[in-house]
């Protein structure tokens, strides 16, 4: 039997490193601009019968790709557009996957809507936010996600998904879950209303005083998250290498509040901790790798950790995913070794067979 005919506009051996925030990866056997949902749908109904497997890329901000690239078909979304509708009190806006996220933000701020403000200066596209359930300085996107408009691969057909469908939890959701690859993100809509910004980390609340703003809208709100994070190297800078990397490369642990007595015998000092859900607390991940022997500005060959942050694994310049790899193995089993307490992976890892530090590192 042939081999069904490839959609209009696929490319072939493109490097995906350039599509990524920390540039590392090897190419993808083809890939797809989606600009429509249909794209989307016609992208699927073509691997589904060529037997390929595919993946959705966004703005690549919380990826590692294997050096060996991807073996199948890129689907790199781009469909954009923001539609702007009122209920009651609320504005709820429809914006479509591919368009930058803190664009968005700062046109929701732009309005004097709360909710978003602190999520500011976060790299990728929309579509990716509900995935990780992004979160940062007390805010989550599940607090503000209305509905999302997916696409269920398992059904061929659209699908219209209630933040409740959603099955948010701390840096985590039903698509990242046991459902990982069944839905693609088309458009996501937001719930918000004008009221005073959420202003709570340390951080946020030391800036805004030395800042000498006492009662901050929304806009300082913002302000203030962004010059934080640049602190830190957590805002795109094409000029500042400490801000090719994935973000935050390790997520927050949440552990038994039992624990933070433990953790705090061993270091000698009480943690930075957070209340969270069924009598646990979180702890500060910087905190523990930081406590653990690492430092700013060690590194792995030509992977480091930033020097603004121990949060970050970067690129110097050459590096490879193993290094990324390695590197973050090392760190995850220092902090197990010191305090017993299990650091997960933020970023999602793609193209690899089976590999010892990836196993670690994702047990």
């Amino acid at each position: 039997m042939p081999s069904p005919e490839r959609p209009g506009g696929v490319r072939e051996a493109v490097p995906l490193a350039p599509l990524t925030t920390i540039g590392i990866g090897g190419p993808a056997r083809w890939l797809l601009t989606a600009i429509t949902a249909e794209d989307v749908d016609r992208a699927h109904r073509w691997s589904a019968s060529a037997g390929t497997p595919v993946l959705v890329l966004g703005g690549g901000s919380n990826l590692v790709v294997s050096d060996h690239g991807f073996a199948g078909l890129v689907i790199h979304m781009d469909v954009r557009g923001r539609a702007w509708t009122t209920d009651g009190e609320d504005t709820l806006v429809t914006v479509g996957a591919g368009e930058p996220w803190d664009e968005t933000v700062a046109a929701c701020v732009a309005r004097g809507l709360a909710g978003l403000e602190c999520l500011s200066g976060i790299p990728g596209t929309v579509g990716g936010t509900p995935i990780q359930n992004v979160g940062a300085y007390g805010q989550e996107v599940a607090g503000c996600i209305d509905h999302v408009t997916a696409y269920d691969v398992a059904a061929a057909a659209f699908r219209k998904l209630s933040a409740v469908d959603c099955a948010f939890s701390y840096r985590m959701s039903r698509f990242k879950r046991s459902e990982a690859g069944r839905f693609v993100i088309c458009d996501v809509t937001f719930r918000l209303r004008p009221g005073p910004p959420t202003v709570t980390y340390p951080d946020i609340v030391g800036y805004l005083a030395e800042a000498g703003v006492s009662s901050p809208n929304v806009g300082d709100a913002r302000n203030a998250v962004i010059a934080v994070r640049r602190r830190k190297g957590m805002v795109i800078d094409p000029v500042d290498p400490d801000t090719r990397s994935v973000g935050s490369f390790f997520m927050n642990p949440v552990v038994p509040r039992a624990d933070l007595d433990r953790v705090g015998a061993v270091a000698g000092t009480q943690p930075p901790a957070y209340p969270a859900d069924a009598g646990c607390v979180k702890l500060s991940a910087a905190w523990l790798i930081e406590r653990s022997g690492f430092r700013r500005g060690d590194g792995h060959g030509n992977a480091g950790i930033s020097t603004k942050h121990t949060l970050a694994i970067v690129n110097r310049g050459d590096a490879t995913a193993r290094d990324v790899l390695r590197l973050a193995a090392r760190i995850k089993r220092g902090v197990l070794d010191r305090f017993d307490v299990n650091l997960r992976p933020e970023p999602i890892f793609v193209g690899f067979s089976r590999h010892g530090d990836l196993d670690f590192l994702t047990s």
